[in-house]
């Protein structure tokens, strides 16, 4: 099967390559310069002319804190460039696979959200992505779109690399310990996405809609923090002494964070047959993988 990944240079982006030419996917892989999601022009003509049969969007704005001050890039990235794919996705005839985030809700409840709760997202970057998924489900119906949380990865920028940078210079780290949510491995929600794209292809009976996808358990993000230098010590002798947990008050951003962040992902794993992995275990793969 054909499939466009646009995107190729983030953290999904890159597994998904990777991952999606090992399992015999022909893989075509587009970003910036060379595609740019905000020009219709350039994103229907990848849509008519490439040949694909499915379409991942694994682009995005992601800056949180920044996207306070570029409310126009972001929603321009996040919303518009979604529409655009929608729209020429709609009138080839090509199904689309879009990647969100647990940023559209508030983190106010304290049980995992479902699909299915309303939105109240408390920042501009949160506000993008939901207006996007709602472009998309306006547009096509053959639509899936995946909320996913906390991502992290082998490449690009995230809170596992920049922990294990960090704890080569400081000895000690303060660390957000009131913000819960499920970490998440680029590598295992590339194969999550993959499996969905293989049912595509064989033509099964595939309900469209949205999903949630995340590493299995919640923790804090100093949860997360503990767990990686525990990990990293195995490898590399690392600075960092101390961890202290401080409260969300007690590190402002311009970006308002959910308290409570965690999903329910039942529904992917009742309609594709898709299980989750302990975010413990995950990050533990990648973490072997990093110093390999």
């Amino acid at each position: 099967m054909k499939l466009l990944v646009i995107g190729e240079n983030g953290q999904l982006g890159w597994e998904l390559c990777i991952r999606g030419a090992n399992q015999g996917f022909d893989i075509v892989a587009l970003d910036l310069p060379e595609f740019d999601i905000t020009e219709p022009s350039i994103v229907k003509k990848a849509v008519s002319q490439t040949g694909v049969l499915l379409i991942i969007n694994a682009s995005a704005y992601t800056a949180v804190d920044k996207a306070e001050s570029e409310s126009e890039l972001a929603f321009a990235v996040n919303r518009d460039g979604p529409a655009y794919l929608a729209a020429s996705c709609a009138e080839a005839g090509i199904p689309l696979i879009h990647i969100s985030t647990d940023y559209v809700f508030d983190g106010r409840k304290k049980e995992p959200y479902l699909e299915t709760e309303p939105v109240s997202p408390l920042g501009i970057y949160g506000q993008s992505k939901a207006a996007g998924e709602t472009e998309i489900r306006n547009t096509l119906k053959q639509h899936i779109i995946i909320r996913t949380a906390w991502l992290y990865g082998l490449h690009g920028n995230n809170f596992v690399k920049t922990m294990l940078s960090l704890g080569k210079e400081k000895e000690i780290l303060s660390v957000v310990a009131d913000q819960y949510g499920c970490p998440t491995y680029a590598a295992d929600l590339a194969d999550a996405i993959l499996m969905i794209a293989s049912q595509i292809s064989e033509r099964r009976n595939v309900t469209w809609g949205t999903y949630h996808y995340c590493g299995k358990g919640e923790t804090t993000w100093h949860g997360f923090a503990e767990a990686i230098f525990d990990l990293a010590k195995q490898y590399d002798s690392l600075m960092v002494k101390k961890i202290v947990p401080i409260t969300t008050a007690e590190y402002p951003t311009p970006a308002k964070r959910p308290a409570n962040s965690g999903m329910d992902c039942s529904l992917i794993t009742k309609n594709f047959g898709i299980s989750l992995r302990p975010w413990q275990e995950s990050l533990a793969d990648m973490v072997n993988r990093y110093y390999q």
